[in-house]
């Protein structure tokens, strides 16, 4: 029997990783783009939170990504992607560019002192976010959460 408390079951079990890690990018993206909404009414911090909360999403999407390989690559043991899984990995990697790419807007706007980038910048937030919940959706079909009964 598999003692749940046991590190290794935690830190080495074969996709799990992958589930808890996804929610760090999810949750610091989203944010991100809602404090960079806020930047637009009022000035202030909200420039500074929406910076940090998106570069940190890009941060964390990379393992986050590498864990998401790693659990196709030992569950499904390298076969062909397709269906549901291909469509899942699609979204998620448009979403992963969308984030590294609003992150890098992020930083340039941030060193330069400039706003000119920043309606694309937030269309850019809003078309990753929409691509985090549908990858996010078809990520609840692959791990059987959303399964049909």
């Amino acid at each position: 029997m598999v003692n749940p408390f046991d590190p290794r079951t935690v830190l080495l079990a074969k996709h799990a990783q992958h589930v808890v890690l996804i929610h760090f990018p999810i949750a610091l993206f989203l944010s991100g783009f809602l404090f960079d909404l806020a930047a637009q009414a009022k000035r202030g911090s909200f420039d500074a939170v929406a910076y940090y909360n998106v570069t940190l999403a890009a941060v964390f999407a990379v393992p986050t990504v590498i864990s998401g390989v790693l659990a196709w690559h030992w569950q499904l043991e390298g076969r062909r992607i397709h269906g549901v899984l291909l469509l899942h990995i699609l979204f998620a990697a448009s979403a992963t560019v969308l984030i590294l790419a609003t992150a890098f807007l992020h930083w340039l706007a941030r060193r330069r002192q400039d706003r000119d980038w920043r309606r694309i910048r937030i269309s850019l937030e809003a078309l990753a976010a929409i691509s985090i919940a549908l990858a996010a959706h078809l990520g609840g079909f692959v791990s059987g959460v959303n399964s049909t009964f």
